[in-house]
């Protein structure tokens, strides 16, 4: 059965996305069958892969309109699929409130739940807030991991998410929720910013330094220009910076997860 790996952060921009297709790529190279959902209804998981079509989605699969296994699509990454995502998601919340409270947070695990035994990892790319639909990533989700920008107001959003969050989650609705991580993102070596942030980081959990991925990745060129070519970093330069940061925190994931 797969393992299930949400990627959540409420603050936008940090990253989320480049972690999670860029991991996936590279869990997929290393010949695991890997399935991305992108939970966002901004879609730029499905574009960054270079999916145009999506007319068949995650949103129509979980509203049972057609089966989940019609929605799945290749990707250019061998043994990488993706559930691409639509505009018609932005509409599931209240689709969502109309369904008992209960049932409403449990849509997106009854949905991967057939999928789940044809991969060995499924990759949730959750949108830039903490409602309804990053909840249901919580609880489909078998680890969090938590993508943060080396910047300060990324940093007060990632105590609230921990605390006020994802321990709530834990204590009520998925009690076998495990956090993955912490990892570092855009970091720039120039600045004394990011030093900052990942030095405070590491001293709110020294009590459990596995909180935090030893690998940080930093601002690329390359990262920022492979989702317009629709690829992975692993497909567009292997050889960049940015590629060899998300090669090296795979191989950390797999060791963690």
């Amino acid at each position: 059965m797969a393992k299930v790996v949400v990627f959540a952060n409420q603050k936008g921009g940090v990253g989320k996305t480049t972690t999670t297709v860029n991991i996936g790529a590279y869990l997929a190279e290393a010949g695991h069958n890997v399935l991305l959902v992108d939970f966002d209804p901004q879609g730029n998981l499905s574009s960054s892969l270079g999916i145009t079509d999506t007319k068949n989605s995650i949103y129509e699969a979980m509203m049972e309109q057609i089966p989940v296994e019609k929605a799945v699509q290749k990707t250019p990454q061998k043994n990488l699929d993706i559930l691409p995502s639509n505009l018609n998601l932005s509409g599931a919340t209240v689709e969502l409130s109309k369904a008992d409270k209960k049932e409403s947070l449990q849509y997106l695990k009854k949905t991967l739940s057939s999928l789940k035994s044809h991969y060995d990892y499924i990759l949730i790319d959750c949108p830039p807030s903490l409602g309804v639909l990053t909840i249901n990533g919580f609880i489909a989700a078998d680890t969090v991991i938590i993508p943060l920008q080396c910047e300060y107001f990324a940093l007060e959003g990632l105590k609230y998410m921990y605390s006020m969050t994802i321990k709530r989650i834990q204590k009520s609705v998925n009690p076998d929720l495990k956090i993955g991580g912490i990892i570092f993102t855009m970091y720039d070596s120039r600045t004394n910013l990011g030093k900052e942030v990942i030095k405070s980081v590491q001293e709110t959990f020294k009590q459990h330094p596995e909180m935090v991925f030893h690998t940080v990745i930093p601002r690329n060129i390359r990262l920022s220009e492979a989702p317009s070519h629709g690829l992975p970093i692993n497909l567009y330069d292997a050889a960049c910076i940015g590629a060899k940061c998300y090669e090296k925190l795979t191989e950390e994931v797999i060791a963690r997860v």
